[in-house]
């Protein structure tokens, strides 16, 4: 058995859609963040040392280096030979559209490439930027746009010092819907003073507006962070790995089976990981979940009202 017999995963998706294994390049293009440059604050969110996430955070490399520097890896873990550029460290439209589209088609020249994900914030998305993607998009590339939600609550955002609330991502999210442009929400879970409950409703708000695809995160402390400083105070305690695996399973048996769960769980280097120690064993974290749904004989969509287990069975199978 495998997760993605219980969940409706993005490797799965690419492999019906192109018939082959198709997998995401991470790329720093080099962009900013409105928290970060004085925008809207300044040391941005209280979580974020972004090399956590992106691999060329130091001393970012040109587009096409970042993506051979793939090509060298990638298909020796999943055979891939096709790939998504996915701009991934800070704000990836958070710039002019000129410059945004000089970026976006350094990647796009590359044979090998068939289209883009991009990272962003919901108060980064103006009507420019949008129909720039969606240009991609009716040329025939693959493209998703990945909207860092991380919570639907005002307060909790406010905490992490996120510098937008929810109403900005409902903003983004239909104009998105209006041009048909396909989007994965980040959710992150742990969030400081953050109830399962508190959880299960900002899937619930996202639901009810609409998602293509989910990224659910564990919150993890990594150096040179504000959390980092919180957490040796003792003012941040990290959920624990049983305690991930059991919500991110809620949330999964509440996501119709249609939804495209991009990533279920993100781990940090080790180098620069300072809890909890778990976030450092991304096979385990699966693992557990698998089991989890196994367990309770449980699969995406299970709890959702408007899909059958004909439906879910149907999407993996096909």
């Amino acid at each position: 058995m495998s997760l993605s017999e219980y969940v409706n995963t993005f490797g799965q998706h690419m492999l019906r859609k192109h018939g082959e294994r198709v997998h995401k390049i991470a790329i720093n293009a080099g962009f900013t963040c409105p928290n970060r440059d004085g925008s809207k604050g300044i040391g941005g969110c209280t979580f974020c040392n972004n090399s956590s996430f992106s691999p060329n955070e130091q001393q970012p490399i040109s587009i096409p280096d970042q993506l051979d520097a793939g090509r060298k890896v990638i298909p020796k873990r999943t055979g891939a030979k096709r790939y998504l550029a996915y701009f991934q460290a800070y704000t990836n439209t958070y710039a002019k559209v000129d410059h945004l589209a000089e970026q976006y088609e350094q990647a796009l020249a590359e044979k090998d490439i068939i289209g883009l994900s991009i990272g962003t914030r919901p108060d980064c998305v103006p009507d420019k930027v949008l129909d720039l993607l969606c240009r991609y998009r009716d040329q025939g590339h693959e493209v998703w746009l990945e909207l860092g939600l991380q919570s639907a609550h005002d307060d909790t955002l406010k905490k992490v010092n996120r510098g937008h609330g929810f109403a900005e991502y409902a903003k983004a999210i239909q104009a998105s819907q209006l041009r048909k442009l396909p989007v994965c929400t980040h959710l992150i879970l742990g969030l400081p003073d953050e109830t399962f409950e508190n959880m299960h409703h900002s899937l619930d708000k996202i639901l009810d507006l609409g998602t293509d695809g989910l990224k659910l995160h564990p919150l993890h402390i990594v150096k040179g962070t504000q959390l980092a400083r919180q957490w040796k105070q003792g003012d941040y305690t990290p959920l624990t790995m049983n305690e991930y695996i059991k919500i991110a399973a809620d949330l999964i048996e509440r996501t119709p089976a249609d939804i495209i769960y991009h990533r279920v769980t993100g781990t940090a280097q080790k180098e620069i990981l300072l809890a909890p120690e778990w976030c450092a064993k991304k096979w385990a974290v699966l693992n557990g979940i698998e089991n989890e749904l196994k367990n309770r004989n449980s699969y995406q969509g299970r709890l959702e009202a408007h899909f059958s287990d004909q439906t879910f069975q149907q999407q993996v199978v096909n």
